[in-house]
């Protein structure tokens, strides 16, 4: 097995491990902590990623690890093996016990990804990406086909906080006024994920994404065949402002989203 093949398993067990531990306590009377004024935390979040972590640092003990809890490094290094984890995406989902909540864990090699597992267990679902491709459940997936802005579906991701609610409602009116319709699902992994497996022919946000919330989904997405571009239409890096994903074909439409949400700003 060659080094990118060792890290794509790796990445796959460790999101499975932690999905588990955040599965385990899904839909329990657990205690939920705020961390701002909207954004919530549990012992399942910290519970997972420790789990996480300890499957990654089995096998790659020297390698910096970048996680959204706790005193974990928080920003991805230009140089040398990381690993970016977000032990539960959709903590808001998770604690409202609605399903649509993600493990996300990838792994980056001089600032770029080589290998992701996004892995929803209420949901049945688990997405991975290597150097060959994507997959879901095991299966080869490819975003969608679709041509005609009239057929597509848009998801606006992130957070836009209570005084971007102008952007936020924005990007709502953008969406539907181009597309056929919208979705708001409420975990940015699963987003990206559902829009590589073709669920979606777009993902919009004039955000600076954190890289937990948006690096494994962003390569499972390209190893789908899909784009991602910053809001200047340059390819999506870890440290970019805005994320504007698509399956290739529509992707001057929802970039013209991104761009006129950022020009209500």
């Amino acid at each position: 097995m060659t080094d990118a093949d060792v890290r794509a398993a790796v990445a796959e067990r460790a999101a499975r491990a932690g999905a588990q531990v955040a599965h385990d306590r899904f839909r329990s009377d657990i205690a939920v902590e705020t961390k701002g004024e909207v954004d919530v935390v549990t012992e399942a979040d910290r519970a997972a990623q420790r789990t996480v972590i300890a499957e990654i640092q089995e096998s790659f003990p020297d390698d910096v690890i970048v996680g959204e809890e706790e005193d974990e490094r928080k920003t991805v290094p230009s140089e040398g093996a990381a690993w970016v984890i977000d032990p539960i995406d959709g903590t808001d989902n998770y604690v409202r016990d609605i399903r649509v909540w993600a493990t996300a864990v990838a792994a980056v090699v001089d600032g770029e990804p080589v290998a992701a597992a996004v892995v929803a267990p209420a949901l049945d679902d688990v997405y991975t990406a290597d150097a060959e491709g994507a997959y879901r459940n095991g299966e080869p997936i490819a975003v969608s086909d679709v041509s005609e802005t009239r057929r597509a579906t848009v998801a606006p991701t992130l957070w836009w906080e209570f005084d971007a609610r102008d952007e936020y409602a924005a990007a709502c009116e953008a969406i539907v006024r181009r597309f056929g319709d919208m979705r708001r699902l409420g975990s940015a992994q699963v987003v990206l994920s559902t829009a590589a497996a073709g669920g979606l022919e777009g993902v919009v946000s004039n955000l600076r994404a954190n890289p937990w919330d948006s690096v494994a989904g962003v390569f499972i997405v390209r190893q789908a065949g899909g784009r991602a571009t910053d809001l200047e239409g340059d390819r999506w890096r870890h440290d970019s402002t805005g994320l504007v994903v698509s399956n290739g074909d529509l992707h001057d439409e929802v970039l013209a989203t991104a761009r006129a949400v950022e020009e209500s700003t």
